[in-house]
């Protein structure tokens, strides 16, 4: 996979750029006139007289912290650092209504890719064809360059949101968005995967008076697979801690079933959001279905004067501080709290993987529009939790501090 991407990236470079190759010298003496516009904003874009545009961009996550488990578990806890995000992408237009994107995370010490599309804009629809992110949760689709704590909820983790390649088309009005598609699976469990989904979500964000409303919904239906397992576990708020305390183990199955609702508002300086989501899975060896849950709801405010949290096209969106350090501020400063609800046990279905109760706040200094320094507590409360304690009880508590410093171009 590390050749072909490679040779990827080769040829975009190739097809985007190719006035890099010629010859600036004129017979007379005039100077060079060269077909190549560039423009500077976080990161260079070149454009040559065919419409072809190429631009590179990045984004880097460090993260530290603290777990504090119960005595007696037998995990390892206390502190631990990871490199959570470290990812180069180039996006681009190609004459004829075409763009694409192209991303790589390097974290982990392994090359997966992220993002892989391209996309065909007709007027207020697009077709995508590749791997890029389902219809599934505001929360899942807003950037985690965005996201208001160092990890997105509980849930969208648990029950397995992440990107697939399918082919997909979406509408997109004055404040309304309508998405779906058709997925298989992620490229690196492809071939061999016999999963598909159908995926689809609506989205209604108008605005009354000073405030940004948002209202949507989302459904999602997989085949599974012959033969086929799933597992839903979570992590206490932190990617850099490998414990799921929260756990179902493996089970068959042959289809899943959810569906979402999502609501946020930004006022200002206020900010509040909300999701739940069901999840139901069929197949069983027993005759009972199995249904999940997961949902949070958060409040948030800014502390410095004239910031507010940023929103565009049914998704949260980059906070850019009214004064950011380096032009005579200190940058935009946010509070948030969030009340995170994880629920894996469904005792008619003889499945036992315990509930989350997470209570979380977070502290965001963004210094720039491209920098942000965030520090998270979470105090998580289990039920049925996956490990017992020495006296077989599988009710208690847990506490998380997770840092990150980032920034993105």
């Amino acid at each position: 996979m590390r050749s072909t991407l490679l040779l990827s990236a080769a040829a975009v470079m190739a097809i985007s750029c190719p006035v890099w190759a010629q010859d600036t010298q004129e017979s007379d003496a005039q100077p060079a006139q060269s077909s190549t516009q560039g423009s500077m904003g976080a990161a260079a874009e070149v454009e040559n007289e065919d419409g072809f545009t190429f631009k590179p961009f990045g984004r880097l996550m460090l993260d530290a912290g603290w777990t504090a488990l119960p005595d007696g578990l037998g995990l390892a806890d206390g502190f631990d650092a990871e490199a959570r995000r470290a990812r180069l992408g180039v996006s681009g237009d190609i004459p004829g209504g075409f763009s694409y994107k192209m991303e790589v995370d390097f974290a982990g010490n392994e090359v997966t890719i992220t993002d892989a599309l391209i996309e065909y804009g007709a007027g207020d629809f697009d077709i995508m064809v590749g791997q890029f992110n389902n219809f599934q949760s505001m929360e899942e689709l807003t950037s985690s360059r965005f996201t208001s704590f160092i990890e997105r909820a509980a849930f969208t983790d648990a029950f397995g949101f992440t990107r697939r390649a399918g082919v997909a088309v979406e509408y997109g009005g004055d404040n309304v968005l309508i998405s779906g598609g058709v997925f298989t699976d992620n490229l690196e469990d492809l071939p061999g995967s016999n999963r598909w989904s159908v995926d689809g979500r609506a989205a209604f964000f108008p605005e009354v008076g000073a405030t940004q409303l948002h209202f949507g919904g989302s459904l999602h239906y997989a085949e599974i697979g012959d033969g086929e397992t799933v597992r839903y576990r979570q992590r206490p708020l932190v990617h850099f801690t490998s414990n799921r305390l929260i756990n179902t183990d493996r089970f068959d199955a042959t289809s899943e079933f959810g569906a979402g609702l999502e609501f946020a508002a930004i006022n200002g300086p206020f900010h509040v959001a909300a999701e739940g989501y069901r999840q139901e899975v069929s197949g069983l060896p027993i005759m009972q279905d199995a249904t999940f849950h997961g949902g949070f709801v958060e409040a948030g405010v800014f502390l410095t004067p004239g910031d507010s949290r940023g929103y565009r096209g049914g998704r949260f969106n980059r906070t850019r501080p009214a004064n950011p350090v380096g032009e005579g501020g200190i940058g935009a400063v946010q509070l948030n709290v969030r009340y995170d609800y994880l629920e894996l046990n469904d005792a008619d279905a003889g499945i036992l993987g315990g509930t989350q109760n997470g209570f979380l706040t977070s502290l965001i200094w963004t210094s720039t529009d491209h920098t942000r320094f965030q520090i998270n507590y979470g105090r998580l409360e289990y039920d049925d939790a996956a490990f017992a304690l020495p006296s077989g009880d599988r009710d208690y508590s847990a506490d998380v501090v997770g840092m990150r410093v980032e920034f993105d171009f």
